[in-house]
C-alpha cells in the first residue's frame, strides 16, 4: 500500500462539535465518546467488525435529543470515509452481506458510487432502545453517513423483533458492507468504473 487511508474531520454546528479520526486499514481499535451511549456501543461494533481504527469525541444538545449528535456523528464517518478513499482507486466499490443477530436478519449491500441514497426497510413501530434511544435514530445514522459518504446504501431487515438486535446487526452489517467495499483489489487499475471515476 502507497499511502495510509486515513483522515481527519471536524464539524461544529449551533447543534453539535464532532472531532473524529479514521483509519481505513486498522485493527479494529476505537475510543468513541459521544454522550450517547448506546450509539458509543454501536460505533464500537462498527470499528471492532470492519476492523477499522476510530477515535471520536462529540458534544451536541443531547439534553435536548439524542436526533442532532447521532446524525452529525453518522454524516462526519461518512465525511471521513470519503476524505480516507480519495479517489477510490483500486477499491472494490461493491460490498453486501447476510447478518443474523439472534432472532434478527439483516440484509445490506453498499456501492460507493458517488451517489447518494439511502433505501431503509425495517418493521414498523419499533419500541424504544433503553432510555431515550429511538430506533428511528439508526435510520437518520444511516441517511447522514450515505449522503456523505456518496454512497448508494440498501438496508433491510428480513426478520426481527428486538429493537436492540435489529439496531446492532444494522451497524455490523456496515462494518462489513464498507470492510468489503474499501479494501484494495491488485487486480484494479484506477476506479472500478467505466466512467474512470466515482
Amino acid at each position: 500500500m502507497s499511502q495510509a487511508r486515513t483522515a481527519s474531520c471536524h464539524r461544529k454546528t449551533a447543534e453539535t462539535d464532532i472531532r473524529m479520526e479514521l483509519t481505513v486499514d486498522g485493527a479494529g481499535r476505537s475510543s468513541i465518546k459521544t454522550g450517547v451511549a448506546f450509539l458509543d456501543h454501536m460505533l464500537t461494533l462498527f470499528t471492532k467488525h470492519g476492523l477499522f481504527d476510530l477515535t471520536l469525541e462529540a458534544k451536541g444538545d443531547i439534553e435536548v435529543d439524542f436526533h442532532h449528535t447521532v446524525e452529525d456523528v453518522g454524516i462526519v464517518l461518512g465525511q471521513c470515509f470519503r476524505e480516507a478513499l480519495g479517489k477510490k482507486e483500486g477499491i472494490r466499490r461493491y460490498g453486501w452481506c447476510l447478518l443474523p443477530m439472534d432472532e434478527t436478519l439483516a440484509q445490506l449491500a453498499i456501492d460507493l458510487s458517488g451517489r447518494p441514497l439511502l433505501v431503509y426497510t425495517v418493521p414498523e413501530r419499533v419500541d424504544c432502545i433503553g432510555i431515550g434511544f429511538h430506533f428511528q435514530l439508526v435510520e437518520e445514522f444511516m441517511r447522514g453517513f450515505s449522503t456523505a459518504a456518496l454512497a448508494n446504501l440498501h438496508i433491510e431487515i428480513q426478520r426481527g423483533k428486538d429493537a436492540h438486535h435489529m439496531a446492532e446487526a444494522i451497524f455490523k452489517g456496515l462494518a462489513k458492507v464498507m470492510d468489503q467495499a474499501t479494501q484494495l483489489d491488485p487486480r484494479i487499475s484506477g476506479v472500478l468504473s467505466t466512467k474512470d471515476m466515482l
